[in-house]
């Protein structure tokens, strides 16, 4: 479960520093550039992608930051890509509807045995 948390957690945060600092190829659609600061709802997306996508990496707040990401990447599925056809494979939400529900899947089943929640919760017992 951890290395499905850390594999997850990393693209996702991936996606968010494509979108505000132009790495890795830069925002989609957007040539390699980046998403201007404040845009709705593209700017505010990747700055879930970025921290949501770190903090189920290092696993701090999986569960909580999880539900977020997964709640942001099923509005992103549903407002942005619906409209472009039924299936994932004809709009263009493949992406998000797999980061959907792979967060969804994170916040049931928590971080796992590698996370630094785990790290500081025995510190605080011992």
């Amino acid at each position: 479960m951890s290395v499905f948390r850390i594999v997850v957690g990393l693209l996702f945060a991936c996606h968010g520093a494509a979108s505000l600092f132009g790495v890795l190829g830069g925002a989609v659609g957007s040539n390699g550039g980046t998403i201007a600061a404040g845009t709705w709802p593209g700017w505010y997306a990747a700055v879930i992608q970025l921290v949501g996508g770190a903090l189920v990496l290092l696993g701090v707040g999986t569960r909580s930051a999880a539900f977020i990401a997964s709640g942001s990447m099923a509005y992103a599925y549903f407002d942005v890509h619906q409209a472009g056809g039924l299936f994932p494979m004809q709009n263009g939400g493949e992406a998000s509807a797999m980061f959907a529900w792979a967060f969804l899947l994170l916040v049931f089943t928590g971080p796992g045995a590698l996370a630094l929640d785990r790290v500081f919760a025995r510190g605080k017992q011992g």
